[in-house]
């Protein structure tokens, strides 16, 4: 399975970084996860958030391949179990590769929504763009463990 994962910003805090290469290094052996870390638009050069929305979907956008399969973290997505999640994941593992995008700290643009095959939300609960990357990773992790029948998951 090849997956990668598309965000915003800066990598700011040592502890975090170090938490996701251990979940990298642990996803090794089931998958090729790759983390794509474009810089965010300050609203400083655009203005306004929109126009802040806007640039930062066109970076996006202007890395994802005709044949990938978008999945955008958003509030408002579907919610899944951590099971639902890896039976998900596993009904997409045939695609050539699998893109969880996780927008700026304004949302995502219009274009970038309609790019996406699936909107998915990680809680209802709000998290900062660098914590979900480290939960989006760690389910993924599990989801993995679940689905090769490893106990992780209990």
């Amino acid at each position: 399975m090849n997956i990668r994962i598309i965000l915003l910003g800066k990598d700011k805090d040592r502890w975090l970084s170090e938490a996701v290469d251990e979940y990298l290094k642990r996803l090794a052996p089931f998958c090729r996860l790759e983390i794509l870390q474009l810089p965010d638009v300050s609203i400083k050069q655009t203005g306004n958030s929109q126009q802040v929305i806007q640039k930062e979907g066109e970076k996006v956008l202007g890395r994802l391949e005709e044949d990938d399969f978008v999945i955008l973290l958003e509030e408002r997505g579907e919610e899944k179990s951590s099971l639902e999640f890896s039976q998900f994941l596993t009904k997409l593992s045939d695609r050539k590769r699998i893109v969880f995008v996780i927008g700026g700290v304004y949302g995502t643009s219009k274009q970038l929504g309609q790019r996406a095959h699936f909107r998915m939300s990680l809680s209802r609960l709000t998290f900062t763009h660098r914590m979900s990357r480290l939960i989006l990773i760690e389910q993924i992790y599990r989801a993995m463990m679940i689905s090769s029948g490893r106990s992780y998951h209990i």
